[in-house]
């Protein structure tokens, strides 16, 4: 499966070299994994629970518009309530955000930020840590796509049967260590 940005320049099916069809696609403004979408968990539940995926991709992609948009303080209309949930993963790693130069190089640590939040927001739904009580799987993987050159570099990874912080598992779930 696939949770990728809404700008279709380049389609998933492209990136990964894979045919139609054989890569179970989400998308939205800055790829985001949010608790209360329930378009992303029913696509997700879909994937996971009939589908049987094996892997997980949260995939962004340098110079994101939602990105760069969260890092302004202006408005945007309605998508600000979309933009919100971004602004809260800078407010949540604003030190390490922080610690890069003004610029491209701090647009591209929030870049890195957000997808290891997502993955890790990934972790911690009902569907994920329900699946993982069953089987080894789904992995859980996060990835930055770079349009410049094309070339995908891995950011953060969660194998299955992570354990996630107390508060998010669910009962009776037994993990590895």
């Amino acid at each position: 499966m696939w949770v990728g940005y809404s700008d279709s320049s380049v389609p998933a099916s492209k990136i990964t070299d894979t045919v139609p069809g054989e890569i179970f696609v989400h998308r939205n403004i800055s790829n985001m994994v949010i608790p209360t979408d329930l378009n992303l968990l029913s696509v997700l539940q879909f994937a996971v629970e009939i589908l049987h995926v094996k892997h997980i991709i949260v995939c962004g992609h340098q110079n994101c518009g939602g990105i760069a948009a969260a890092m302004k303080q202006e408005s945007f209309g309605l998508m600000d309530q979309w933009i919100w949930n971004i602004k809260n993963v800078y407010r949540l790693n604003k030190a390490e955000i922080e610690s890069y130069p003004e610029g491209e190089k701090r647009k591209e640590a929030f870049t890195k930020v957000n997808i290891r939040e997502q993955v890790l927001n990934l972790s911690k739904t009902s569907i994920i840590q329900n699946a993982w009580k069953e089987s080894a799987y789904p992995h859980l993987h996060g990835w930055i796509y770079d349009v410049r050159d094309g070339i995908i570099h891995p950011v953060f990874e969660i194998p299955a049967r992570t354990e996630v912080g107390p508060i998010y598992q669910l009962g009776g779930m037994k993990v590895k260590k």
